[in-house]
Formats: C-alpha cells, sequence, structure tokens
C-alpha cells in the first residue's frame, strides 16, 4: 500500500482514532420520546409525574443510544404497564436550552386509541396519576412549553396520514430562502 492511499486503507486503526476524535467534539443532544394516545371519543391521554409539577403526555427521555421509538415503547410500558404499537411520527422539536437544562430534541409518536376500560398499570414511581382529557384541558394542565408540540401532533395526526412536523422553540421555522444557503 502506498502513501498516497487514504488513510481508512493505509491504518484503519488510526483512521478509527480519526473518527473517535471527531465524533467526541460533535454535538451531544437529549432526546425526549412522548406518545399521543387517545380514547375513541378523541380525548387525549396525559399523565401526572411524580418527579415534577404539571402534567405530561406518556413517555420520557431516552437512554443512551437508544432509538425514540424504541424509548417510547419502553416508557409506556413502565409508566402505564401497557404494551401498544407505536405508530408513525407526528412532530418534533428542538428545545433550547432552558434553566440547567441543554438544549432537546423532543419526539411525539402516534399510540393511536386506546378504550377508556383499558387496564392501565401505573407504576407509582414516575407516574401517579392518569386522565384523558379534551384539548382544551389538556392545554391547560400541560406546562406552556408543551403546548405546541401537542397541537402540531393533533395537527399532523388528523391531517395527514403520512407527514410530521418539525417545530423549533414551540414554532414552526420559517423555511430558508435559497438566499439565505
Amino acid at each position: 500500500m502506498t502513501d498516497s492511499a487514504p488513510l481508512w486503507e493505509r491504518d484503519p486503526a488510526a483512521w478509527e482514532a480519526h473518527l473517535a476524535e471527531g465524533n467526541a467534539t460533535q454535538a451531544r443532544k437529549r432526546v425526549s420520546a412522548d406518545v399521543l394516545i387517545r380514547d375513541p371519543a378523541g380525548r387525549i391521554l396525559l399523565v401526572k409525574p411524580t418527579y415534577k409539577p404539571g402534567w405530561d403526555l406518556p413517555g420520557g427521555m431516552c437512554e443512551a443510544n437508544e432509538s425514540p421509538a424504541d424509548a417510547a415503547r419502553r416508557e409506556i410500558n413502565e409508566e402505564l404497564g401497557i404494551g401498544i404499537e407505536i405508530g408513525r411520527l407526528l412532530c418534533v422539536e428542538w428545545v433550547p436550552p432552558h434553566g440547567p437544562w441543554d438544549d432537546l430534541l423532543a419526539f411525539i409518536f402516534d399510540g393511536g386509541r386506546i378504550s377508556t376500560d383499558a387496564i392501565i398499570h401505573l407504576d407509582g414511581k414516575e407516574v401517579d396519576q392518569y386522565s384523558f382529557c379534551t384539548l382544551t384541558d389538556a392545554q391547560q394542565r400541560l406546562r406552556p412549553r408543551a403546548r405546541p408540540r401537542l397541537a402540531s401532533s393533533l395537527q399532523a395526526a388528523e391531517r395527514s396520514p403520512t407527514a410530521a412536523i418539525y417545530l423549533q422553540n414551540g414554532k414552526n421555522p420559517e423555511p430558508a430562502q435559497a438566499s439565505d444557503r
């Protein structure tokens, strides 16, 4: 092999070290995965966490190297004791740093509809209450930062069988103009 050969051919170990060095300097994002679950009347399932004030959509934080869909499935099983099919992505939002927290990518998946008679077993550790809420009630219970995600997720679920909505800090960003690129 000649010195003009690319590094990955000349020295695979050096190439791996180079990649690891670059990887170490790239951004690390917190990632959450929530699920929009509704009852047959269209009411939204909210949960009341034990570790913070207010209500949330069911779901939670991804663990290291866990996909958002897998995290959503795991969190629903842990928090509610139910196994549901995690459907398509409805919304993803980039949330800027706030308080002690770094920025976040928040994913919302479609959890479909479940009967209000479904047997939900709250874990009691992370979640101690749940409620099926109208949109108005849900918007009042959710923290202000979470409200646009819910509204956009409902919009995506009801208006398009395939499209997801992207938000930045709770807003749909303006498309970049050709002159901005």
